[in-house]
Order: C-alpha cells, then structure tokens, then sequence
C-alpha cells in the first residue's frame, strides 16, 4: 500500500442516531510522486481541474481527459451519480475539484469521492488510469457502535445477501445499459434496502467508476466487503472509498439517496392490527366527532404557529446564530484556550481592529491560527457571523482555509489553518526581508492572488466580493504561495447581481476604487482595482500609500506609476532587487497590466477571468491604460480623498490611512 495522507481521521466515527455524511475525503498520494511548485505540471493540473465542473456536466455526468504532453500531462476524471441534477452534479465535482487542490497541495495522485445530496468523484493523476483497476489506496470510516450480539448472526444473514445482491446487480449493469441511452455515469451503480429485525433497514449503495471492467468492478468491491468483514465486522455502518470503487452501507438513509425507495413495512412486537375493521368503525363516525376534530386540528395548528414564531424572536436576541450552512467545526471554547496557552502573550502573532491572532496546537498535532475579536472592537456580531458563513463554503489552495469557530458569552474565535510566514506586507516593506522575495517568488504570488480573486468571483459555488484586498491580508505559506485571508467585509452577490450599494464605506485608503469611495458602490471590479494596486506594490516593493505630495501631483504610488507610463519609463518602478534576475519585459508586461486594473472607470477594468489569461499568455495584446483613479487629493483645493465637497457632504466614510481594515458595525 502507497503512503497517503488525508484531511480526515481514517477510522471516522458516525453516529447513527445522529447520521452525518462524508461530504468530502481527500485522499493525497505521496507515493506516486511530487511536483514543484508553478510547474508545468501544476498549472496543467489548475487548468483540467478548473473546466472539470463543466466537462461533466456537458457530457452527462461523466467525464474523463487530459492535457499537457510529456512528463507535464495530466490525466483527470469526473463523475456523478445517476439521476444527479446537472447544477448540483457541477457544484459537487466543483468543490471536489477544490478541496483536492486546496488539500494535495504537491501530490501528483490524488482523489476524492464527495457529496452533499449525491455522490460525486473526482480523481486526477500524472500516469493514464482510464481502464486500469485501482484497489489502493483505500481510506475506511464506520461506525463506532456494535451490533448486539444476540442479533449478530441473523444481521449477518441478511447483510451478506444484500451484498450478493447488489454486487451482482452492480456488475451486471453495464449489459443492461448497453442498449439503452443511459450514460456512462449510470454504469456499475446500484442501491437497495433490505429490512432485518431489530433495526429496522438495512440500505446499501455501491459504484464504481465506468472505465473499468465488470470484472474489475465486481473485484473492486468484493475486496471492500472483504476488508469490512476483517476488520470491521459487527459495526452498524462502514464506508470504503477506492480510487475504482465506493460501497457504503447504514441503518439511516444518507445523503438522500434512499429517498425514493419505498420502505419496507415496520417489524413491530405488538400483535398486527385488522385494519379493515379500522375502516369499517370510521365509517359509523359522527359528523359532530369529525367537527370536533377538525377544530381540535386547527387550534394545534396555531398554537405552533405562536410557538414558532416567539421561537425565532427569542432566537434573533442571542449573541449570534449562525447560518446552518456554514460548514464548519464549532470547538470548545476551553480546546482553544488550551490550544493557546490561555492566549498567552507568546502565542500572540498579531493584532487588527478586529481584535488579536494566537498560535495554537490543538490535541492531534494540527497547528491553528485563532482570531479572538476583542468585545470592544469596531467588527462585531455581523463580521463575525458574515466570516463563518463566508469562508466555511470555501475551498481554494489561494484561500485561507477556516477549521471552525467557537462562541461563548461574548468570546468569539475563529480558527484557521496555520499559516507560517505571516502576511505579505511583512516581507514587502521590509528592506531587509525583501530580499527574499526574487521575482520568480513575487511573479508567483501575483499568479496565486488572481486565482483566488477568480475563485471567489466565479468558480466558487458563490460570488464573492472581498472588498478588502491588501498585501497585510494575503498571507504567505511555508513555500511563500499567497492565501487571501479576512473576509470580514467580503460580501455575497446574487448570481445576477453586478453592483452593490452601500451608505457606508469600509476599507483602507489606496486599495479603494473612485466609485466605492464617491457613491459607495462595489463590484467585482472593485476587487480588481485594489488587485491591481497590488500588482504595483508588489513589483515596486513600496507600499501605495508611502508616497508623499510631489510636485503638487504625485501623493501615491498608483499616480507615480501613471506618470512613469506618460514618460514611457515603466522599468523605473522596478524593485532593484530583482531587476539582475527577472525578465524585464515580463516585468513591466505585469506593470501594465496593474494600470489597466486602476482605470478610472469600472467598466474599463478587466475581469479577472481576462487578467489570468493576460498573467499567463504572452502572446496577448494588451490595450492602452486610461488614466486610473486619483482620489488622495491631487489638485489645490480638493478634500479628503479627492473628492468634491458637494460629493463628500452626503457620504459617510469609515477607512483607515495606515493600512488597518475599520469596519462599519451599522447595517449595510
């Protein structure tokens, strides 16, 4: 068996009393071989996952390819389950395909089966597997309790049935689905209910993937039955995912997939009832009886309804509720505090407006980063809940991932994967450390920012504006790629919706595009303006806001550089600590592509789906800049940011000037 490693806990306990779903197991296959970091390879795997969704779905639910040639190709496959609506079919592989790159960060194998409401599969490797059995590596789950022993025997005796049954059934379907128009995703699927005494139903599923063969398939989970019987045998529920296979059974219905599969009648101790003599007595009830009733009905009815309505007022007073769809952890608050040392002031990393951050360890080794929002600070309730129920539904390797969060009294935590080389700031400004930043390190945090900005604006399962883009709020990894971290402000588009308005605006000086400031209106265009800033900052190693009033003209780096493009002096920005190891035409390609990010007018930026194209194809002409936004007071006369008096008197501003995030705490 190849060493692995996984994102969860091999021997995963589900309760069946309190069913959960495997939503999502990546298995990472170090065995099969690593890759470097922007690779070939890597972007070849960034590409054929990022169009998988669509393929997909395109092909009716089965999809498997490849792209790249030689040592850099790379092989990927698809799938859901039959009957799988195309929308969430996409949203199902599109997580799956996430969770893989956000988790197997180097590995050139891995593969994940996930699912919400269905079941989907997604598996990526550098070698060819379309045809070829994959027994391992296999990662297990069960159920923690037993079966009671005096029942042992006669469970045993309908399970093994069942298992004959459905792997019969399974293997067959590929005869059954030769003459009909099914697709490949509906081959070597099947699922089925057995009742067995005591509890009730037992309900099994099994697939497997369509490129292999019957025989294959039938092996392929002949070996998981077999691997459940030696070590398993007698829990109430196993789960076994292989790269070919997946066999899942329970005492619940999971994932919904059993929804339309009538039950079995109950087996029930008391003596059966005649049910014709029920009918027969009904018959001979009273119109005065049924009246009764009726009354009785509808006086349950509204004292529910009361019920349920004081309910939700009582809810909405509590500190916080929390949407039920983030997805993640809700720890302990003494776990954290343990975690933390008692948030002692060695594990301190930093401090914001939002509060402070800890280092933590939790019980099983993993290290954390904890944000405890200070109880006086100016980001309260609506930034914290709006941060859980963001990030939680997000999964980008470009993305910091949030592990949970715990709430006590007026404590709020949230806790994020650990991120060891702190923000990008802390290098960038630094002219000591900034020498560690070559440009092939800087060209690779550039490209790493864009994909999660394009992330968030269009791959994820929502559409994201952060609103708040700033090198001290990208934070760096152990191999310096970039992680876009507090969401605080982040805001949620409807799948429509192209503009958000806001009486109130948030952020920071010299990331904040004119129509945000002016009229309070953000975009994803929005989060291209400060991406752009970015780009500038990056390749300049000076921070937007360091520059001073020049010549009556010149008050920030954004205008610098646009004086640099009229003089047709671009390379004058560069660093000159990369200026002997980079390619200058690249260099200034990537100055220019920040100025088309900063045009004054939104309409005139790029969408960061055509910025990533600009980042990695060469060959694409880029257009003349227009000039970009000067709103930190350029001209005699002008206020604050450069606006106009009679533009600024009806607006409230909330920002800072020394690169710290003020939220506004007042609805918006």
């Amino acid at each position: 068996m190849g060493k692995k490693s996984s994102v969860s806990i091999l021997c995963f306990i589900l309760i069946s009393f309190s069913p959960i779903f495997v939503s999502a197991q990546q298995t990472c296959d170090e065995a099969s071989g690593t890759f470097k970091p922007n690779s070939p390879y890597e972007k070849n795997r960034l590409l054929i996952n990022s169009t998988l969704a669509s393929n997909v779905t395109a092909h009716a639910g089965y999809f498997n390819g490849s792209i790249g040639v030689g040592l850099d190709r790379v092989y990927a496959l698809g799938m859901c389950a039959p009957g799988a609506e195309p929308q969430a079919c996409s949203h199902c592989v599109q997580a799956a395909s996430d969770s893989l790159l956000s988790t197997c960060l180097n590995q050139t194998e891995a593969f994940v089966w996930s699912g919400d409401e269905f079941l989907c599969l997604v598996r990526y490797s550098s070698k060819s597997f379309s045809g070829v059995l994959a027994l391992e590596p296999i990662t297990p789950f069960y159920n923690v309790m037993d079966v009671r022993k005096e029942n042992q025997k006669e469970f045993d005796s309908v399970l093994d049935g069942l298992v004959l049954r459905m792997i019969t059934r399974v293997s067959s379907s590929e005869r059954n689905n030769s003459s009909t128009s099914l697709s490949l995703s509906g081959k070597y699927y099947a699922k089925d209910v057995a009742p067995v005494p005591v509890y009730r139903n037992i309900l099994m599923l099994m697939q497997c993937t369509p490129d292999i063969s019957s025989k294959d398939c039938s092996l392929c989970l002949e070996s998981s039955v077999d691997y459940y019987k030696k070590v398993y045998h007698g829990k109430r529920g196993v789960i076994m995912l292989r790269p070919s296979c997946f066999f899942r059974w329970e005492l619940y219905n999971f994932s919904g997939a059993f929804d339309h599969i009538n039950d079995p009648p109950p087996l029930l101790d008391s003596p059966s009832v005649n049910l014709t003599d029920i009918t027969k007595k009904d018959k001979n009830i009273s119109r005065g009886v049924v009246a009764a009733i009726v009354v009785v009905i509808v006086v349950i009815i509204v004292l529910i309804s009361v019920g349920m309505f004081m309910f939700k007022r009582r809810k909405k007073k509590q500190d916080i509720q929390l949407s039920t769809e983030a997805e993640s952890v809700q720890f302990g608050f003494k776990t954290i505090e343990a975690a933390t040392g008692n948030f002692s002031e060695a594990n301190k990393l930093g401090a914001g407006g939002f509060g402070e951050v800890y280092k933590g360890i939790l019980m099983n080794g993993t290290e954390v980063a904890v944000k405890k929002h200070s109880k006086t600070a100016g980001q309260g309730e609506r930034e914290f809940k709006n941060e859980v129920v963001v990030v939680a539904r997000l999964q980008h390797i470009n993305l910091v991932r949030l592990l949970g969060f715990s709430l006590q009294g007026e404590e709020k935590l949230l806790v994020y994967e650990f991120v060891p080389n702190k923000s990008l700031d802390y290098f960038l400004f630094d002219a000591s450390k900034r020498v560690q930043l070559d440009w092939t390190v800087r060209h690779n945090i550039i490209g790493g920012i864009s994909r999660g900005i394009l992330y968030l604006h269009q791959d994820s399962r929502l559409k994201i504006i952060h609103r708040d883009l700033k090198a001290s709020n990208i934070l760096l990894d152990a191999d310096m790629n970039p992680k876009i971290a507090d969401f605080g402000t982040a805001r949620i588009f409807g799948m429509n919706q192209t503009v958000g308005n806001t009486s109130r605006v948030v952020g920071t000086f010299g990331y904040m595009p004119p129509e945000y400031v002016i009229h309070g209106q953000f975009s994803m265009k929005s989060d291209v303006y400060s991406f752009g800033v970015m780009i500038l900052e990056i390749i300049s190693g000076k921070k937007n806001s360091s520059f001073r009033q020049m010549d009556g003209l010149v008050n920030n780096l954004v205008t610098y550089v646009w004086r640099l493009w009229e003089n047709k002096s671009l390379p004058d920005l560069v660093d000159p600590g990369i200026k002997e190891d980079s390619n200058i035409d690249e260099v200034v390609r990537y100055i220019h592509i920040g100025l088309l990010c900063v045009q004054g007018n939104p309409a005139d930026r790029p969408k960061m789906s055509t910025i990533q194209q600009m980042l990695t194809t060469s060959s694409i002409s880029l257009p003349v800049p227009l000039p970009p936004g000067f709103f930190f007071g350029n001209r005699p006369g002008t206020t604050m940011s450069g606006l106009d008096p009679s533009q600024s008197s009806s607006k409230s501003y909330t920002c800072s000037v020394d690169e710290a995030t003020i939220t506004d705490v007042n609805p918006r």
